[in-house]
């Protein structure tokens, strides 16, 4: 994920002004924005469902690697640099040992704690806390559903799992301690690790993805956004063609076959459009006029 484009669901802050008070004097405790966290995070947190979700993908990760790993592929599924997403074209395996490259916020890490502060606050996405949630929140994350028992079982198969992440490159020692404390295993920068400010394309992911890739054969990637696969998605296109590149037919077939996507409805790319964008003229409806059939 990219922290820097985070989106703020509207009915997280929507609260906050319609509760605006006259104060005598300034209280010590923020005004919680309403009695529940908004319900993309109760979605992704609270969740039977959203468990389930991630349980089915990681499920899927694991029989999907097992296969390629005694299958030895050709090419890896990282995108070759000057590829297109409607020729895409990937990088070749050769003799490189096999790994597997994961996002880690909500990938296969839950920021509770932050989420948390997030919802009781109603600040939104703060530079400056989560800067310092990075530093020193390893007390309270937890792994998404299934990635603690996926992870070392990607291991055993002798696929290396690697982080590519945008947290800052600057607080890779506070990073690497919250994957171990979400129960993830080790983390080693500039080797199993990789974050922002590694190269000069900052949260753009490709050039780990192409450095990765030179060292290893990569059979599988796992991300919640889709900048995780391939930054061809995050140029700028709008909302609509960026959703119908996603379901091309030359990127179709690798949905849940190298690349897999967990669910995250609480911040991201994902989280854009207006009306026009998200319910097209010809799939609206309203309730027929009294009388009316």
């Amino acid at each position: 994920m990219s922290m820097t484009m985070r989106a703020i669901p509207a009915l997280l802050l929507a609260p906050l002004a319609a509760c605006a008070v006259t104060q005598t004097a300034p209280t010590a405790t923020a005004v919680p924005p309403s009695a529940n966290p908004p319900a993309g995070m109760q979605y992704l947190y609270g969740s039977g469902e959203s468990a389930a979700i991630s349980q089915q993908a990681w499920n899927a990760l694991l029989t999907y690697v097992a296969a390629k790993a005694k299958a030895r592929p050709a090419d890896s599924v990282v995108l070759a640099e000057g590829s297109t997403l409607e020729a895409p074209r990937f990088l070749p395996c050769g003799n490189k040992p096999l790994a597997a490259v994961f996002d880690v916020d909500e990938t296969v890490m839950l920021n509770t704690g932050y989420e948390y502060h997030d919802a009781r606050t109603g600040k939104g996405y703060n530079a400056a806390d989560w800067d310092a949630w990075e530093k020193t929140g390893e007390g309270a994350v937890g792994p998404v559903p299934g990635a603690d028992r996926a992870l070392p079982a990607l291991r055993q198969m002798g696929v290396t799992v690697i982080f590519n992440t945008n947290r800052a490159s600057a607080n890779a020692q506070g990073t690497a301690r919250a994957i171990r404390a979400a129960g993830l295993g080790e983390a080693v920068h500039g080797q199993t690790l990789y974050l922002s400010g590694d190269d000069a394309m900052g949260s753009r992911k490709d050039g780990r993805r192409w450095t990765i890739a030179g060292k290893y054969c990569v059979i599988a990637m796992g991300g919640d956004q889709l900048g995780d696969f391939s930054d061809l998605f995050n140029i700028g296109q709008p909302v609509t063609a960026r959703r119908a590149a996603t379901v091309q037919a030359s990127v179709a077939a690798l949905w849940g076959n190298g690349w897999f996507v967990m669910p995250n409805p609480v911040y991201g790319s994902g989280l854009k459009g207006g009306f026009d964008d998200i319910f097209p003229m010809d799939k609206r409806w309203a309730p027929p006029a009294v009388g009316e059939k």
